[in-house]
């Protein structure tokens, strides 16, 4: 009798089960070789060549990526920018794409930069309202629609589904920045997305210590085909190095974001009521505007990343981060230590962070110590 399919939190924990043929470790070796002998009769048999497009590093992480994402095939970049921006350079010369309002500033930024030489034409749109989308459709021209959910820094939630229908209608594709729902709680090719984009560097790896990008297709067509091309042929490869502690860090997924989702929940909730805050951009809250289709879509869960909005304006804010004790003014997001970030001074002109926002990456720390150094934070010195 087969045996029933394993879950995902199995597959992770365990990298699919793969061991050392040669010696029988549990924890595969790391691969630092750039190239690979040829047969005898010239030939590679082997199935590798050159460090650069067959480092064996890959082979297992890709692998657990994409069984997690319920791909064909993943491809690991140097940074989620790379991966991004590989997906955007693949398209033709002047291929018009569309991408969110809301989304991580350095990939607006770049897209910006690419219209303005030409490279791309391309429209930013709300990418919660449907119909604003399907407006923006040029069937015939459009050739990807591009988007993030939840979306950096204001965590507001695009519909995977409906917005697949409306790119599928037009022939186009659809990528989406799936980052911080991470596949724990978001699947976004099983809604009918094409491709699937992590910054890796985040909670894939989720030590603060890697920086890597991930692609995974939801079939192993010739665009795809193109991206494996491009991404050998530019050479936005990942270290060695970083594909072995990507792979480690994938192992604890599951129990990292559920603990981190459970926390963030609980500091939302607090943080609702509480009388120095404004606003809190979350999700999970009953009150978000996307509540309703991030319930359908993440499962589990609605993410570790929120955002509030602190009484007083940017300096009440600046001073409300500059009291932390426990949560660590750094960028990024996704570690196991919580983070703190005033968005709208690293983000600069055109941000669409109010000055008053403060975004939280919320780790693994006990809650109740991560809720009272806010409240110590905003109570003032």
């Amino acid at each position: 009798m087969p045996r029933r399919p394993l879950h995902p939190a199995t597959l992770a924990a365990q990298a699919l089960g793969w061991t050392d043929p040669a010696t029988g470790a549990v924890v595969l070796p790391l691969h630092t070789a750039t190239n690979f002998e040829r047969d005898p009769d010239n030939q590679y048999r082997r199935g590798r060549s050159y460090g650069r497009a067959d480092n064996p590093g890959y082979d297992q992480p890709q692998a657990l990526i994409t069984a997690l994402e319920g791909g064909a095939a993943s491809l690991l970049f140097a940074s989620g920018m790379a991966a991004a921006a590989a997906v955007f350079q693949t398209l033709p010369v002047g291929a018009h794409v569309i991408a969110p309002n809301v989304m991580y500033w350095g990939l607006r930024r770049w897209l910006t930069a690419e219209m303005a030489r030409g490279a791309l034409a391309v429209d930013f749109v709300d990418a919660t309202a449907l119909d604003e989308l399907r407006r923006a459709m040029r069937p015939g021209h459009t050739r990807l629609v591009w988007i993030e959910t939840p979306a950096n820094p204001l965590w507001s939630i695009a519909d995977i589904a409906g917005a697949a229908e409306i790119a599928h209608e037009a022939a186009a594709l659809l990528a989406v920045d799936s980052t911080a729902a991470t596949p724990v709680l978001t699947r976004p090719l099983a809604l009918g997305a094409d491709i699937v984009m992590h910054s890796a560097t985040k909670y894939l790896n989720g030590h603060s210590d890697v920086i890597a990008g991930s692609l995974t297709t939801a079939a192993a067509d010739p665009f795809w085909d193109r991206l494996v091309m491009a991404r050998s042929g530019g050479g936005a490869i990942l270290g060695s190095l970083e594909a072995y502690l990507l792979l480690r860090g994938l192992r604890t997924l599951y129990p990292r974001v559920e603990r981190a989702c459970r926390s963030a929940q609980r500091i939302a909730e607090h943080m609702a009521a509480h009388p120095k805050i404004l606003a809190v951009l979350y999700p999970g809250l009953a009150s978000h505007p996307g509540h309703e289709i991030a319930a359908r879509q993440m499962a589990g869960g609605f993410g570790g990343m929120l955002s509030i909005r602190v009484k007083g304006g940017e300096a009440a804010a600046i001073a409300a981060a500059a009291r932390l004790q426990l949560w660590k003014r750094a960028t990024s997001l996704g570690g196991v230590e919580s983070l703190v970030e005033h968005r709208a001074s690293v983000e600069g002109a055109g941000s669409p962070a109010p000055p008053d926002l403060l975004r939280l990456s919320v780790g693994i720390e006990d809650p109740d110590d991560l809720i009272a150094d806010l409240d110590a934070a905003l109570a003032g010195p």
